[in-house]
């Protein structure tokens, strides 16, 4: 079909809106939009729909029109637009043609060009109106969600929407069309604080583990049978395992025999040896994620339900015997395959047992061994600690006290993980030593009241792990490994892995390799310590809103001008309060909860006269 010359007062198109030609020229038109704006365009910029003459844009009101019938008369063909403004208006004028294209906008019965106008057939409006029908509701839907959003509710309808909020919640993605829909800035926090409002999301929702990336599913690798090899029998001693109350992964005991401290490990590396599937895996988990909420294990469940210690009659251990001097100094160290026969005891359970035997020997070892600690500039802070646990949903916070019974326990493991660092010197073996500085002014420093520890442990810079030996200045060790939770943590494992191969006269990981595992698992092993730390707050916090008109005492540990930063030792939380300058360091003031905040971790708190 020819096109039509454009002439003066010609009806045209421009960007699908009304517009009248005003004059012609050789390459240019000027055109009249219906806002009353005079353009110079390219003819090839406008689509003619009638050649006029319309001298006022305002003139175009389509007459009432037979748009049904001409549509099934057309229906499943293709015509133009003057036949069908003649068919369905009986006249084909600028008023009709705008009429027709707006017919062909709608997009229902018909689409295309002015020159090729398609009628669609009965089956494709039907699914444009099934199609449209269903926007529309999921429209009204949307507002629906949006209007309880807004109101602090939510319907079990509304779980789609809520999907990339969640997903924003656990940093999973960077932008939800519904927090964006309500003008708030898309952060991991306003998500959570969403969810929080509407009761998507009880409070008990921990979302940090999935946020920092945590491995969050149970191991599953298979583990081999335990080999058949030489064990010596040290049933007939007594070895205890002493841990806090309700621990499922007993890994370590200690014995006492005519002069010899044995501490016995679970022999985890017999089971999985370098490069298996159950190394490879816990390596990238780097150790146990130990939640209020529960335990993420870097092992399948199988290692524990196999070498935990006490958990069957008789266990496998690696044995660690150590030999003391006529000063009480450590001497030779015995390392064997073992089979023990395991007492498990509370930590409370073995306090109240101190004074019998082995239990006043080993105390006293102890209490030599923390002595020669300090003498060597160890640096001890007795710090508040409590454990949370969550007990069908609600937060039970319970003070640790300084038992006796915790320290005879922490000196035996940092004897032998002093002891197994000599040995691994001696031998030749890398292994990853647990080396921390501290400033100079602070080694040897008595912290005797709270907030002296709270400055004290500031100085001390974080652990680190080499495979070259240094001084773990905080412990006041000279060399120090951490070799009594293989159970628990990969390095304490590739430790195994190392004496294990040496034991048996196997070769060793050599040194590159040896760093390159703490690499890898030193990075997960902080991500997985940060996750409890922040993990721990969220739940004291939770724990706050279930005890809503909560009263207790803080302790001021630092001050800044107003502002007291304060620790609440029944929580081992922090908080600051304001505008109390007369407050002094290590005093106590009593505190009332103000509020909490738990999409930011905040608690407010105020001082009570």
């Amino acid at each position: 079909m020819t096109q039509p010359t454009l002439r003066s007062d010609s009806f045209v198109l421009y960007k699908n809106r009304p517009a009248r030609v005003i004059s012609v020229s050789d390459k240019k038109i000027d055109i009249q939009t219906e806002t009353g704006e005079t353009l110079s365009l390219r003819p090839k910029d406008v689509t003619l729909l009638h050649p006029g003459p319309l001298r006022n844009l305002h003139d175009l009101k389509p007459p009432k029109g037979e748009i049904t019938s001409a549509w099934e008369l057309l229906t499943g063909t293709t015509t133009t637009l003057p036949e069908l403004a003649e068919l369905a208006y009986d006249a084909y004028t600028p008023s009709t043609a705008w009429g027709v294209w707006q017919l062909v906008t709608e997009g229902l019965y018909f689409s295309g060009a002015p020159d090729a106008l398609v009628a669609h057939t009965p089956e494709t409006v039907a699914a444009i109106r099934a199609q449209r029908e269903a926007k529309a509701t999921e429209e009204r839907s949307w507002q629906a969600f949006l209007t309880r959003v807004q109101a602090g509710q939510f319907a079990p309808e509304d779980e789609r929407y809520f999907g990339d909020v969640v997903a924003l919640a656990l940093a999973q993605r960077e932008q939800s069309r519904v927090l964006r829909t309500l003008g708030r800035e898309q952060t991991p926090q306003n998500a959570h604080a969403l969810l929080l409002a509407t009761g998507y999301w009880p409070p008990t929702v921990n979302p940090y583990p999935q946020r920092m990336g945590v491995t969050t599913p149970q191991p599953d690798a298979e583990l081999p049978p335990l080999p058949d090899e030489a064990r010596r029998d040290l049933t007939h001693l007594t070895a205890l395992a002493i841990d806090d109350e309700g621990s499922k992964d007993p890994d370590d005991a200690i014995s006492w025999d005519n002069g010899h401290l044995w501490v016995h490990i679970a022999d985890v590396a017999a089971l999985v040896p370098p490069a298996s599937p159950a190394d490879e895996e816990a390596r990238a988990r780097g150790a146990n994620l130990y939640l209020p909420e529960g335990t993420i294990h870097m092992l399948p469940a199988a290692a524990t339900a196999a070498l935990g210690l006490g958990l069957n009659d008789i266990s496998p251990a690696l044995s660690f015997g150590l030999e003391f001097n006529a000063a009480g100094e450590i001497g030779a160290v015995e390392i064997v395959p073992s089979w023990v026969r395991v007492t498990r005891l509370s930590y409370a359970e073995a306090d109240a047992r101190i004074e019998e035997t082995p239990f006043q020997t080993l105390y006293e070892l102890a209490q030599a061994s923390t002595a020669r600690r300090r003498a060597n500039g160890a640096v001890e802070l007795e710090l508040p600690e409590v454990k949370i646990l969550v007990e069908d949903n609600t937060v039970v916070i319970r003070p640790l006290p300084p038992l006796r019974s915790r320290a005879l326990v922490r000196e035996a493991m940092l004897m032998t993980g002093e002891a197994i660092a000599r040995y691994a010197l001696a031998q030749n073996i890398a292994v990853p030593f647990s080396v921390q500085e501290i400033a100079e002014d602070a080694q040897g420093v008595i912290a005797t009241t709270l907030a002296e520890m709270f400055a004290l442990r500031r100085r001390f810079r974080p652990g680190q792990s080499k495979t070259t030996p240094g001084a773990h200045a905080g412990l006041g060790l000279n060399a120090y490994v951490q070799v009594t939770s293989p159970l628990r943590r990969y390095t304490d494992l590739l430790i195994h892995q190392q004496l294990r191969a040496h034991l048996r006269g196997e070769p060793t990981l050599d040194l590159q390799t040896v760093m390159e595992r703490i690499a890898v698992a030193s990075d997960s092993m902080r991500l997985i310590r940060q996750t409890e730390r922040i993990s721990n707050t969220h739940w004291k916090l939770v724990y706050l809103l279930q005890h809503p008109n909560w009263h207790g005492e803080g302790i001021v540990i630092d001050k800044s001008g107003s502002r007291s930063q304060v620790l609440i030792p029944e929580l081992d939380l922090e908080t600051d309060i304001y505008g109390r300058s007369e407050l002094a360091l290590d005093s106590v003031v009593k505190l009332a909860l103000s509020e909490v905040n738990l999409a930011t971790l905040e608690a407010r708190f105020r001082a009570e006269s």
